[in-house]
């Protein structure tokens, strides 16, 4: 039978309240905390932590906290990802970032979600995984939602909701977000 943890990789139904997942969340929430403490010039702390949170990229990664996620090592990250103040991600399956994409102040990264069904959804619940291409960059207070791929050099205007796939070199804006043009 597979644990809870496998299940919720594979983006089926698994129950949230299984132990296991219970203390990685712990451990990542602690890790957050102990980031979102630091001070600007603690810079050997901050990468320390990093590198413990976040399943690839912790080496680079730029981080201007507080900063919030579920897990920290379904987050991979490519070289130098910026984030901004206030970020959060809830990664439940996996969040893949490519090289040089920034994340304006705010943004929330969100692969969890729950069954229509209210009974079933008081015990249950599920992921679906998100991909960022590379020198992307997402304006402040934008929503990514679950199962969405936004291609490498795409720009997000800032406070738009990502409820679908964006392809690459575009620049896309709004509730819901939708391609306004290419970039040249």
């Amino acid at each position: 039978m597979s644990s809870e943890w496998e299940k919720m990789l594979r983006g089926e139904l698994y129950n949230p309240l299984d132990g296991e997942l219970v203390r990685a969340r712990d451990r990542a929430r602690d890790l957050c905390q102990d980031l979102n403490l630091t001070r600007a010039g603690q810079l050997e702390e901050r990468r320390r932590i990093l590198r413990q949170l976040f399943g690839q990229g912790g080496d680079t990664v730029w981080m201007q906290p507080p900063f919030f996620c579920d897990y920290g090592r379904n987050i991979e990250l490519g070289e130098r990802v910026f984030f901004n103040f206030n970020c959060v991600v809830l990664d439940v399956a996996r969040v893949t970032i490519g090289n040089f994409t920034l994340f304006g102040p705010a943004v929330q990264i969100y692969t969890a979600t729950h069954p229509f069904d209210a009974e079933l959804r008081r015990s249950q619940e599920f992921a679906k995984p998100i991909e960022i291409g590379s020198d992307v960059w997402v304006g402040g207070g934008a929503i990514i939602c679950p199962d969405v791929r936004i291609g490498s050099r795409a720009v997000i205007g800032a406070g738009s909701v990502v409820t679908r796939d964006i392809p690459d070199g575009v620049f896309a804006a709004g509730n819901p977000c939708r391609v306004i043009r290419s970039i040249a």
